[in-house]
């Protein structure tokens, strides 16, 4: 794929020159703290080490102090809470977390994850039932519920209590529930509207504990914040930013038995898990589970007391991510043509659907198709006559304000999406096979006002070019801390010109190339992972620029840093 380069917008010079007269660091960092809104030295002490001093009051959440009170008055009277779930990775780690700390304070606790294949998405009159065949008179739903109007009607009616920990939007409709906790709803006033599902439910116990007169004992449960926020990719900024800092060093310090079982399934190492590689190497195992099968496995592995007990289930779970990969290539491979001549006719969206998909990939290879096509992409397949789906934006396309777009031009039809759900940049639906096509003028035609020609070819920003002989030791320390990297908070894109190759280059892998860069006497390593058509630029002797993050490598004990390619071009 070809990429535009595009600097992001300059800094602010005067905020730029206030930052440079107190802060001691880098001028090219200062460059990218500023980018970052980053404006005074407090923003930036902040910013460099987040404080859970910064975590915002729980109480100032819409409904928080009814929830509070019901969950104490559930411990009194001895009743039992019934937590239900989603089966990805903000899901599943709320309910866990959930079942942990009800457990902790001496609540009977059962929890319910949908089964893809079997359930469905989203909360049913099964699990409520089923709540109720338990004797709990609570239903605590995580990552689900705000959407979910008959099936909470349900549960209203049969005399259970419902609280909602949810982070999507709201439909036109709200739930007739207990306590509705979700910072997008109209009327809440807390002030960080960004959390995940996870976040939603570690503040719930943040102010249990709050009222109980220990509020630090929520701290240890950041743990799975920081999991579910760098895989649901919330904004790394702000409140997120702390709990993710604070949740990490927990992962890596404080290791509990449910992770280490997990974490010994990947090629990470305990004291080395970052929010980025996390994403790569843990969220895909935890999702395994209800990809391909029952995800209450993953709350069990995560819940686990005892490392051997999740390292078993962990190994269970990274057979069938193995499986699932299967999968995940021969849909993407099907897929891959028919996004190629719905793009010969114009689209600016793909909608694509084929009865046989694999529902538990289909998020996945939509991702990837958004990767290799730049466009937004909704991809279905068939379940007993109806259209399952999973949707993922491109061009900053709000995939789910599009989909209720789509289900009011459904109504005016006498049709409607059975159900959807999601932010702006994923979303799930469902819809009567045979309506489609429907969907899918619907949504081309929206792409088509919201999207340009020139927005189809992907941008990378870069945030500042960079000599290469200023990577001092400094420079890298600096750096590091501009970690926790996740959305609203990548990587930094630097740029450097006028660079040769050194010493030869080598393919390696399948299509990786690997070089050493050459700038005023200054010579790293690099690598290009999918780069090796971009030999010819290296190999003719001429000078070229490349953009690129920077990464501390490790080898046999030893740390040194590496340049990422992510392009290289021509001068």
């Amino acid at each position: 794929m070809n990429y535009r380069w595009s600097y992001q917008s300059p800094a602010n010079e005067e905020i730029l020159q206030n930052l440079t007269n107190e802060l001691d660091l880098p001028a090219t960092l200062l460059k990218v703290l500023s980018q970052r809104g980053i404006e005074t030295k407090e923003e930036a002490e902040k910013f460099f080490s987040p404080s859970l001093s910064e975590l915002h009051d729980p109480m100032l959440m819409l409904n928080m102090g009814v929830a509070v009170d019901r969950i104490l008055k559930a411990r009194e009277d001895e009743e039992g809470i019934w937590v239900h779930g989603d089966y990805d990775v903000d899901g599943t780690t709320s309910t866990a977390l959930m079942v942990l700390f009800l457990r902790e304070i001496g609540i009977r606790v059962d929890y319910f994850i949908p089964d893809r294949f079997i359930d469905g998405f989203g909360l049913s009159v099964k699990s409520i039932d089923l709540a109720l065949q338990n004797k709990c008179k609570i239903l605590l739903t995580v990552d689900v519920g705000i959407t979910a109007i008959e099936p909470l009607r349900h549960a209203k009616k049969i005399g259970i209590d419902t609280i909602i920990c949810d982070h999507h939007q709201p439909g036109e409709e709200l739930p007739e529930v207990l306590a509705l906790l979700d910072p997008v709803q109209e009327d809440c006033k807390y002030p960080f509207k960004h959390l995940a599902a996870c976040g939603v439910a570690y503040k719930l116990v943040q102010a249990v504990f709050t009222r109980l007169g220990t509020p630090g004992k929520a701290h240890k449960y950041l743990d799975f914040v920081a999991l579910a926020s760098a895989a649901d990719m919330v904004p790394l900024l702000g409140e997120n930013r702390a709990m993710v800092h604070h949740g990490l060093k927990l992962i890596n310090e404080h290791t509990r038995p449910g992770f280490k079982g997990l974490i010994h399934c990947t090629k990470l190492e305990i004291g080395s898990v970052t929010a980025s590689n996390s994403v790569f190497s843990i969220a895909p195992i935890i999702n395994a589970a209800g990809r391909m099968g029952a995800a209450m496995r993953s709350v069990e592995m995560m819940a686990a007391e005892d490392e051997i007990t999740a390292f078993q289930v962990a190994q269970q779970l990274e057979d069938e991510n193995r499986k699932r990969r299967i999968f995940d290539a021969n849909t993407f491979e099907e897929a891959i043509p028919m996004a190629e001549a719905e793009i010969k006719k114009g689209r600016k969206a793909l909608v694509l659907h084929k009865a046989d998909w694999h529902i538990g990939v289909i998020g996945i290879v939509a991702s990837r198709l958004v990767d290799r096509f730049n466009l937004p992409t909704f991809l279905l397949t068939s379940i007993e006559g109806y259209g399952k789906g999973s949707a993922r934006s491109a061009n900053d396309f709000d995939v789910h304000t599009a989909l209720k777009i789509t289900d009011k031009l459904l109504k005016k039809e006498g049709k409607k999406l059975e159900e959807y759900g999601g932010h702006t940049h994923a979303a799930g639906m469902t819809i009567r096979a045979e309506y489609i096509p429907i969907m899918r003028e619907a949504i081309d035609s929206i792409a088509k006002k919201e999207i340009s020609s020139e927005m189809m070819t992907p941008v990378i920003k870069i945030d500042t070019d960079l000599k290469l002989n200023e990577l001092s030791p400094k420079f890298l320390t600096m750096l590091a801390k501009f970690a926790p990297h996740g959305y609203d908070n990548p990587k930094p894109v630097f740029c450097s010109k006028g660079v040769t190759s050194a010493n030869g280059v080598k393919i390696v892998g399948q299509n990786n190339l690997k070089f050493r860069a050459f700038q005023s006497n200054f010579v790293i390593d690099a690598i290009g992972y999918g780069l090796a058509h971009k030999i010819g630029i290296i190999t003719s002797g001429r000078p070229f620029s490349i953009l690129y993050n920077l990464e501390i490598n490790s080898y046999y004990l030893n740390n040194y840093p590496q340049l990422f390619i992510k392009d290289i071009k021509e001068e």
